[in-house]
């Protein structure tokens, strides 16, 4: 009886052995014109998330799509045993720019990543809970641009940043225009969304968005991502 335990308690930290991963995610940002505030990579278990497609954007998901602000969600992900690695690329993720950031997963099986686009009112690029690989390898993803559904995508430049104040903090490539009118008054999707991207125009001192259709305009995906799996 004696020996069977011990295989027993040895069988059971063999298999948790076996889920502690470590992994490399390398981040592209394929845009041309748009900027990722610092990123947050995240691994956690199924029970949890960083944010939902369909559904309304938590407080948190809320600072980070509208101000680049991940500290909600950091907390969150305290609250739950996830492992994390905020902002690898030192700051800013600026157009055909690469980062990498290291894991140790533990026993976590899902990868989430989010950043905000600037310049836009509530986008952020996503991945949501992607189950990590058991198989050691590497693995490549494509992510899309959501829309948070907090904020009317007006495409108004005016250092607003934090929840609730409407307009986009700033574009960091100096390509955005003033004066603009407003594109919209009316979000028709209050729930997170695939962004509908950028409307823009090419007018840099008036018309009715800040934003140059020529520069910020994106189809997706907007970034890549490669996952290296080791044991």
């Amino acid at each position: 009886m004696k020996v069977k335990t011990v295989l027993g308690a040895a069988a059971l930290l063999s298999s948790v052995l076996l889920q502690a991963q470590n992994i490399e995610v390398k981040i592209t940002n394929l845009t041309n014109g748009i900027t990722y505030t610092p990123l947050l990579v995240a691994s956690h278990k199924a029970d949890s998330s960083l944010f939902t497609v369909g559904t309304a954007a938590s407080s948190s998901l809320q600072a980070m799509a509208e101000g680049g602000d991940t500290s909600g969600l950091i907390v969150d992900l305290d609250n739950v045993g996830a492992v994390y690695a905020n902002n690898p690329a030192s700051g800013l993720l600026a157009p055909a720019a690469t980062t990498t950031a290291t894991l140790d997963t533990g026993d976590n099986d899902r990868l989430s990543i989010v950043a905000m686009m600037l310049p836009t009112n509530d986008g952020f690029i996503g991945l949501d809970s992607w189950k990590i690989p058991t198989e050691a390898g590497t693995y490549t993803l494509y992510l899309n641009g959501y829309d948070a559904g907090t904020e009317v995508n007006d495409e108004i430049i005016n250092g607003a940043g934090s929840p609730g104040s409407q307009g986009i903090p700033a574009d960091p490539q100096g390509n955005g225009g003033t004066g603009a009118s407003g594109v919209t008054t009316t979000e028709f999707n209050t729930n997170v969304h695939i962004h509908r991207g950028i409307l823009g125009d090419t007018d840099e001192v008036s018309g009715k968005s800040d934003l140059d259709s020529r520069v910020h305009r994106w189809l997706n995906p907007v970034a890549e991502v490669t996952i290296v799996v080791g044991q």
